[in-house]
């Protein structure tokens, strides 16, 4: 016998109910579209503005090769920085490739802290030196994949000066690259106290847009979080939260800055670091204003810097700093900033060494979502994606190769995006 099924709400209570969150429909759309799952770099490096010169990061990666060699070699490092002994042969050949071929991801040419205020003309000379050699890196092909500049901040003296830096470098590499701008240009307004000074990046890149004859949205930028007036205002709003909808689709990036940060806290100068308390409740306020904006997060620095002759000394400092990213790592602060050339082979050992964690159980387990075997694990989607992100981002970092993917998984690159980040639509 067959029950005839029955509802009660008509076509017009369902309707109604429709229009009654439409707005709620449009907000998840347009303000919360999730992760695109484009590349993001694990590091940004910085480098002072009048220091930048074209094929500065193949001169990084060598001299970061140079101090590997100095240590000992790679092998000696990999075993000091506890890689586990089953990863350490294909640990120590991936960033020893990495340093011969990608040493920098992600180049910050520094206008802001990093340059100082060394007068009006020594900048615009300076700002444009670094544009004219940034657009020679990218016509010989040794620009990294994601480079821009860091100019000073929309406080009211530094404003005009910070201004002047942005349209002086933007103008330049147009003109230097008849308009054919890097895909992985970043541009980084530090020191973010109000929505306001968001707002105001937004019209300026705008107007640039419109003056270069730029497609409409194609000057983007991250924002630098080292005021603790951005995490919470003086009306007990939370500005960093609002800046990202109020960023018209352009803010890409929120980059935690720990010193300013700390000192603005009241944190001494012998307590200011990553790991600080007062460190992570600001990086933990950020990372749920950011949760599914697809705006990436991106820890900050240690000024603690491996380069002295004491072998024991440089051990510890290197093993610091990889501590370090790996805490970053393990509470899904997928990037972070390098301030020294010594920075790379303990950046990309511990990054490796995370996205190789595991992996096995991992690829098995996606593998079996993949296929349906139901075989030890009964992951839903919603515990497949982070398991395919996980790879996702070990693979666009190199700590997993294509082969390894479709040997251990069997599915290519996109239909590994396609789990990790479907649409809101296919949820």
């Amino acid at each position: 016998m067959t029950t005839e099924l029955r509802s009660t709400l008509s076509d017009a209570q369902l309707a109604t109910a429709a229009t009654a969150l439409a707005d709620t429909d449009a907000l998840l759309a347009h303000s919360y579209p999730g992760d695109t799952g484009a590349r993001q770099p694990v590091h940004t490096v910085y480098v002072p503005g009048q220091k930048y010169r074209a094929g500065l990061a193949q001169q990084w990666g060598a001299d970061a090769q140079a101090a590997v060699t100095a240590f000992g070699g790679i092998e000696r490092l990999v075993a000091a920085l506890e890689v586990p002994e089953a990863e350490r042969e294909i640990i120590a050949e991936r960033v020893s490739a990495k340093l011969a071929t990608e040493a920098i991801e992600d180049l910050r040419i520094d206008f802001e802290d990093g340059f100082g205020d060394q007068g009006d003309d020594a900048e615009d000379a300076a700002v444009v030196a670094a544009a004219t050699e940034l657009a020679q890196d990218i016509a010989a092909g040794t620009a990294p994949p994601f480079v821009g500049i860091r100019f000073k901040c929309f406080e009211a003296d530094t404003r005009e000066r910070g201004i002047r830096t942005l349209d002086l470098f933007v103008t330049t590499l147009v003109r230097e690259t008849n308009g054919a701008l890097p895909e992985g240009l970043i541009l980084t307004l530090p020191k973010v106290t109000t929505v306001a000074q968001v707002e105001v990046m937004v019209a300026l890149l705008a107007q640039l847009e419109t003056a270069l004859d730029l497609a409409p949205g194609r000057l983007t930028f991250e924002v630098q979080i080292e005021t603790p007036q951005v995490i919470i205002a003086q009306d007990g709003t939370i500005p960093v939260a609002q800046l990202l909808h109020a960023g018209d689709g352009r803010i890409t990036g929120l980059h935690y800055g720990t010193y300013d940060y700390s000192a603005s806290v009241g944190v001494s100068a012998a307590f200011q670091s990553m790991e600080h308390p007062a460190a992570d409740f600001a990086k933990e306020v950020m990372q749920v204003a950011v949760a599914g904006t697809g705006v990436r997060l991106s820890d900050g620095s240690t000024n603690v810097v491996p380069t002295s002759n004491d072998p024991a000394l440089l051990e510890a400092t290197w093993q610091l700093h990889a501590r370090l990213v790996r805490r970053s790592l393990e509470r899904a602060y997928y990037q972070g900033w390098d301030l020294h050339t010594a920075h790379l082979p303990s950046r990309f050992v511990a990054t490796y060494t995370f996205f190789r964690t595991g992996v096995d159980q991992i690829a098995t387990r996606l593998r079996n979502y993949v296929q349906q075997n139901t075989d030890g694990f009964l992951d839903e989607p919603a515990t497949a994606r982070p398991l395919a992100a996980f790879l996702a981002r070990g693979l666009q970092a190199g700590a997993v190769s294509p082969a390894e993917l479709d040997e251990r998984v069997g599915i290519t690159e996109q239909e590994l995006l396609a789990i990790a980040y479907p649409t809101r639509q296919s949820r």
